[in-house]
């Protein structure tokens, strides 16, 4: 069964005072590490773009399976961008996560397809994070009406299954700059673990 994935990306970055997704990771933009990970399991991946779509073109354009679209609305802030990715999904199931999460494990992405349940989250020290997998017969409750003003209402409405994981990557996003650092600081400790 195809699982496809949606990865937002149209954001003003404006609390990290730069535009995260064109930031290093290693030898890696955050975005291109999202997908490559996303990529392991997904068949094909929606990016959203929004704010300075135009630095995603070139990155984008280097993945056969990645399609990027705009979403016209990004200025109304997130749950718009969730909407016009859920709109481009066509297979039964999908994972979804916002484009500043570099370090999210692909065996976290296996992990939660093991799972079985219209939403699978992955938790860490008991605290959930991203990716979220959802079963795609959810996204007219999103699309249609105002039932929700964010996606976690709507998750929240559905009691979904916890999975578990062994990778604080899934909490850790980039909001600011320390937290920038804080991911290059886990990165560079993972290497030299390897």
């Amino acid at each position: 069964m195809a699982v496809e994935g949606i990865i937002l990306a149209a954001g003003l970055s404006s609390r990290a005072k730069t535009y995260k997704m064109t930031l290093k990771v290693g030898n890696k933009t955050v975005i291109e590490r999202v997908i490559d990970n996303m990529l392991s399991v997904c068949s094909k991946i929606t990016v959203v773009g929004g704010y300075k779509i135009e630095k995603l073109e070139p990155i984008i354009q280097k993945y056969e399976n990645v399609e990027l679209v705009f979403n016209e609305n990004f200025m109304e802030g997130m749950f718009s961008s969730v909407k016009k990715g859920f709109s481009c999904i066509k297979e039964e199931r999908f994972f979804f996560t916002p484009g500043d999460y570099p370090l999210i494990d692909k065996n976290v992405y296996k992990q939660l397809l093991d799972a079985r349940g219209e939403i699978v989250i992955p938790t860490y020290n008991k605290r959930r994070g991203h990716p979220i997998l959802i079963k795609s017969c959810l996204i007219k409750d999103v699309l249609e009406g105002n039932k929700y003003s964010n996606l976690r209402e709507f998750v929240t409405s559905k009691s979904p299954v916890l999975v578990p994981v062994h990778n604080e990557g899934i909490l850790l996003d980039i909001d600011t700059i320390n937290d920038y650092n804080r991911i290059l600081e886990i990165n560079s400790q993972k290497i030299r673990e390897v």
